[in-house]
């Protein structure tokens, strides 16, 4: 299929332009070490992540995916994220690295005259710390975190947001993502979607959500348009 008289592109980025999951882990082991707790191997967190940190810290502290029921002492919980937060800000670019094809691809559609953006999860601090340190900030007119907003992704508010500040219309943009709270927050307001083959799933085939587009490597966006 081909995309038709679009005019920007927002991007996910942890498991979609990034895999962020070994300065992921890093941080949530020594987090986990300092609170004398039992650490676990990257593959494991990588199973975690893509829900935001508050999700991440929540799930390291029990030790599993599935929290959404589970209660946390408060106090203890904000202990935790707040060490999870300083010591992510220390590992952020360690060994963070752009998915095969990602630079080359993105600025291929910038220079077609794409706006490109990113909406993620992660929290807003570490957005623009890590584009600059990958060196592809100037690739992006604007960026939201998951902490940016009163809802994040699978809610439609981010997306909504971004067409606003761009004054753009929901048809007008495409969503790209690895997970299905990108696909998910596109279908409940109306906009087409891709979603991405690699990336931070939790083991779920992303066609289950029923994007518009599937494609297996990232440069293959590029035919899409």
């Amino acid at each position: 299929m081909k995309f038709r008289n679009k005019k920007a592109i927002f991007f996910d980025l942890d498991g979609t332009l990034i895999d962020s999951v070994p300065d992921l882990a890093l941080a949530v082991n020594e987090m986990l070490t300092i609170l004398g707790k039992e650490t676990f191997s990257e593959d494991t967190i990588r199973y975690w992540v893509g829900n935001g940190a508050q999700t991440l810290v929540k799930r390291a502290l029990l030790g599993r995916r599935e929290v959404e029921n589970e209660r946390i002492d408060e106090t203890y919980f904000k202990k935790a994220h707040t060490i999870f937060l300083e010591a992510y800000g220390k590992h952020l670019c360690k060994a963070t690295r752009p998915y095969p094809h990602v630079v080359e691809t993105l600025e291929a559609l910038k220079s077609r005259g794409y706006r490109l953006t990113i909406i993620t999860n992660k929290p807003e601090q570490f957005v623009e710390p890590i584009l600059k340190g990958l060196g592809f900030d100037d690739l992006f007119e604007t960026y939201l975190g998951g902490d940016s907003l009163p809802k994040k992704k699978p809610d439609p508010m981010p997306l909504l947001h971004m067409c606003d500040l761009l004054g753009l219309t929901v048809e007008s943009c495409v969503m790209v993502g690895d997970s299905k709270n990108d696909i998910l927050a596109a279908n409940a307001c109306g906009m087409q979607s891709i979603g991405v083959t690699y990336g931070y799933n939790y083991g779920e085939e992303i066609s289950i959500y029923e994007p518009d587009a599937v494609v297996n490597d990232f440069s293959n966006i590029s035919e899409l348009f």
